[in-house]
């Protein structure tokens, strides 16, 4: 499955995983838990500000565009909660999690930074586990989903970054995303095209509904 994030959709994945891994207590997330980890100030590179209705929209890209992300609700509560699908479309230790994850919000780094970060979320043992996981990870039979960077002037450790986004330039820090205020306005067919996906959308939910009303009605016949 080939994936090709921006960097707002890098962050709302990876807070999902993040907060599965180390706080399964109060996962899924509702949209407000969801959009404060998205704006955490530790453990983010870049450090973002994103409001509800930009999270809401990523969300619905994730689950239509990427298949990455589905909305959950829970009996008797009307508050929709949203977690992530990665498990769907691969299987990956706890510890390849950690790092995909910590790759997914602070951006590439190098092994020395990665067990610092993620030890957090999976205890690495020394170093040589780090660069296995890694090893692993990009060697992947279904494809590799993690890159060594080149070596980077002045620097003694190569970083590696995910391939779930296309790679920075070598130097490169992680970018802020744009702000709203300074976007293209989309044009006629972007409306379009946006308005075909939810209806899609719609009209798949609506199958799995009477899907579901279906078996409900049969099993009291």
């Amino acid at each position: 499955m080939e994936v090709q994030l921006n960097p707002v959709e890098e962050r709302v994945l990876g807070c999902l995983i993040e907060k599965e891994m180390a706080t399964p207590e109060y996962y899924p997330l509702t949209l407000n838990a969801l959009t404060n980890a998205c704006n955490q100030k530790n453990n983010r590179n870049p450090v973002m500000a994103l409001d509800s209705e930009t999270i809401t929209r990523t969300i619905y890209e994730l689950r239509v565009e990427h298949r990455l992300a589905v909305e959950v609700s829970s009996s008797g509560s009307r508050t929709l909660k949203y977690r992530h699908c990665f498990h769907d479309h691969w299987t990956f230790s706890p510890a390849q999690m950690a790092i995909i994850c910590e790759l997914l919000i602070r951006g590439p780094q190098t092994p020395g930074d990665l067990r610092a970060h993620a030890s957090r979320l999976h205890p690495f043992a020394d170093a040589a586990e780090v660069e296995e996981t890694l090893h692993d990870l990009g060697t992947c039979e279904s494809g590799p989903v993690v890159i060594q960077l080149e070596k980077e002037p002045g620097k003694r450790e190569r970083r590696w970054a995910h391939l779930f986004a296309p790679l920075p330039a070598i130097g490169e820090s992680p970018q802020e995303p744009s702000l709203p205020g300074n976007t293209v306005e989309p044009t006629r067919e972007d409306r379009i095209q946006t308005l075909e996906k939810e209806i899609a959308a719609l009209r798949q939910e609506l199958c799995d509904l009477k899907q579901q009303f279906e078996q409900f009605k049969t099993a009291f016949e």
